[in-house]
């Protein structure tokens, strides 16, 4: 083992991100995998992180809280698990990438907050492709204008519980951002019945649920005469792992602060 390895921790170790996580740490060679943690319901408590994901023996067991030791943890979970998460690296120093989305204006701010006493990364999608679209699309806002409607489609697969995903948000408050205005009061979500025609400055949002699709969004500005595309598509979950560990790597160098991809794509 060299020295100068980050060590790094992973919630929801044992789920399909965790796995994918410290796979690609393994592969990666600059990580130094030094906790793994679940739920506590979870029923390989206790087991080596490693073997219990189908990877080699790491000699670190899966745990139900965060120890001391780690200079980041990379959280793949659910809010409330997030958070639980998020007051043990207050109390350990720990940095923190959020990759979890779903959050609660009260739990963001509860994040934002941490974010004061300790280095913290949050983004609803922790592909660069997908952060690199963010600014794409901004700039697209900001350039054509209101003339140009704005709707968004993303397409997951058919377990996915929240809608419309992150992504797609994160998507529309780009847009909003650009033009100066609230998504809140902008965002439509779906069409039934007789709605009326679109009103102005409408950001339209539709989920697609079905098969086993990681992850497609579409944003489209429909002008007069011509339509512009933005598209992205993910095809594995190893986009999202390695994007999440390119953020750690960037974190653990950093002071207490709330960062985003932005800053590590110097965007």
């Amino acid at each position: 083992m060299t020295s100068n390895r980050i060590k790094l921790a992973v919630n929801g170790a044992c789920g399909r991100m965790g796995h994918m996580v410290l796979q690609a740490a393994l592969e990666d060679g600059g990580f130094e995998i030094v906790a793994a943690v679940e739920s506590p319901e979870c029923p390989l408590i206790g087991a080596d992180a490693g073997t219990a994901v189908g990877l080699k023996k790491l000699g670190v067991k899966v745990a139900e809280k965060l120890s001391d030791g780690a200079d980041v943890l990379v959280d793949f979970s659910a809010p409330q698990a997030s958070l639980a998460r998020l007051t043990e690296c207050l109390k350990t120093g720990t940095a923190m990438v959020v990759a979890t989305t779903g959050f609660t204006p009260e739990q963001m701010h509860a994040i934002h907050s941490a974010a004061e006493v300790i280095p913290v990364l949050h983004s609803a999608n922790m592909s660069l492709g997908v952060n690199y679209l963010m600014d794409l699309v901004a700039q697209a806002a900001r350039t054509l204008g209101e003339n140009y409607d704005v709707e968004i489609v993303e397409v997951h697969h058919r377990h996915k519980k929240d809608a419309p995903s992150g992504t797609a948000l994160a998507l529309g408050r780009a847009v909003a951002e650009a033009r100066g205005v609230s998504l809140d009061q902008k965002g439509v979500h779906g069409r039934k019945g007789i709605v009326g025609p679109r009103t102005e400055g409408e950001i339209g949002f539709h989920a697609v649920r079905g098969g086993d699709v990681v992850g497609d969004h579409t944003v489209i500005f429909a002008g007069p005469g011509e339509r512009i595309e933005f598209v992205h598509r993910a095809t594995s979950r190893e986009t999202f792992a390695r994007g999440a560990l390119r953020a750690a790597r960037f974190l653990a160098k950093k002071p207490a602060g709330f960062y985003t991809m932005k800053e590590v794509l110097g965007l």
